[in-house]
């Protein structure tokens, strides 16, 4: 973890520190197992945020850890070196905290903050229907003013921590066709109304659930509102900015262990009476491996970076990071599965798992086209 550790401070070492070992004891020797039984250890995420990790973002008035997105760029990456299903469910559960820090009043902070940040409660977010996924802003699901009320109706798809999760951030249309029509709510799992479907049978990402989540015309007072009518969307692009240097670290933690895994394996394997690792062959494409997953940890830490200093560039700095990071990310595990040869795919040896968690990083939190949609746009808009 050496790569992970360079040019941090003495608090960002000292984090790191602490969420490795959490990650090696608490993650890694129970990975495989949960994948295997389509485990989500709720448990282990409450002992997580013990460490003040159910909150990273969270202001400390409000019971978080008021970190940096450049430390939880840190945190994320370190935790998916255990496991990039869980480290990918915990970005998603910040992401929901910090939107209702950011955007809430103060009784909706008081209300749902100290349970996440705690995970007593866990988050879901909610974005992404069975027909509107990349196209977010034609999603279908409506909120009816009544009175003091509001009554969603409609679908959610993909929802990580579906059926789990105790808080939803919905995004729903309020109003007229289009962005500018869809506003925020924070839906409870004991609302009358909300239902879940089947947990779904998926490619990785096994150890927690993902469920469509199902509004037959909840009902909740409008103070369930998140921010004004008509602010949804850009409260939902604001959380998916963070939400995305999430992912893209944890596939960098993921692929971090495949290439560790890879040295210690090529170095214990011989081959026409010599050790793998001292095959030329074999250390430029360890070499490889490793540059590019420096070069994908300096631009995701560049991206946290301008978050966290208000640039106006950093959506695009956020999509360039996701974009190149997931592919990176995915890229080196394949690699490191390679490298394994016969071994890499069975079960047994972890990789092909971190290969399977890798490959939805680059779908989920704005699919690896629609990023480089927007770096386009950033790239033009002042040549239309």
């Amino acid at each position: 973890m050496s790569a992970v550790t360079t040019t941090l401070t003495e608090d960002q070492l000292a984090l790191a520190e602490v969420t490795l070992d959490f990650a090696q004891e608490q993650l890694a020797p129970h990975a495989l197992t949960w994948d295997q039984n389509k485990h989500f250890p709720v448990d282990v995420i409450r002992r997580a945020a013990g460490l003040g990790l159910g909150g990273v973002y969270v202001r400390e008035k409000h019971g978080g850890s008021g970190l940096s997105r450049g430390d939880g760029v840190l945190v994320f990456e370190t935790l998916a070196t255990g496991c990039p299903s869980i480290a990918a469910y915990l970005s998603i559960h910040n992401m929901v905290a910090w939107m209702i820090d950011r955007y809430g009043d103060h009784a909706q902070r008081e209300r749902w903050l100290p349970g996440l940040c705690s995970a007593a409660t866990l988050g879901s977010y909610c974005l992404t229907e069975p027909g509107a996924g990349s196209d977010a802003a034609a999603l279908r699901t409506r909120a009816e003013r009544q009175g003091d009320h509001y009554v969603l109706t409609g679908v959610k798809q993909f929802i990580s921590g579906a059926g789990a999760a105790g808080v939803y951030v919905v995004m729903a249309r309020t109003n007229e066709p289009g962005a500018d029509g869809i506003s925020a709510f924070v839906i409870e799992r004991d609302d009358p109304g909300l239902s879940f479907g089947p947990n779904e049978r998926k490619m990785g990402w096994n150890a927690q659930p993902t469920r469509q989540v199902v509004l037959d015309g909840v009902r909740v007072p409008a103070d369930r509102r998140l921010g004004a009518e008509g602010d949804g969307f850009r409260i939902a692009m604001n959380g998916l900015n963070g939400g995305r240097l999430g992912i893209a670290a944890c596939s960098l933690g993921g692929a971090q262990s495949a290439l560790d895994r890879s040295l210690s394996y090529l170095a214990t394997r011989e081959a026409f009476g010599t050790r793998l690792l001292d095959a030329q062959a074999l250390q430029f494409r360890l070499a490889d491996m490793a540059t590019e997953l420096a070069a994908a940890r300096a631009l995701v830490r560049q991206a946290a970076e301008s978050l966290d200093t208000g640039d106006p560039l950093a959506p695009r700095l956020c999509a360039m990071a996701k974009r190149f990071a997931t592919d990176t990310g995915y890229a080196v595990a394949d690699a490191a599965l390679q490298l394994h040869g016969g071994y890499g795919y069975l079960s047994e040896y972890g990789i092909e798992k971190i290969v399977r968690d890798l490959r939805v990083h680059q779908i989920l939190e704005g699919t690896n086209e629609v990023m480089r949609v927007i770096v386009a746009r950033g790239l033009t808009e002042t040549l239309r």
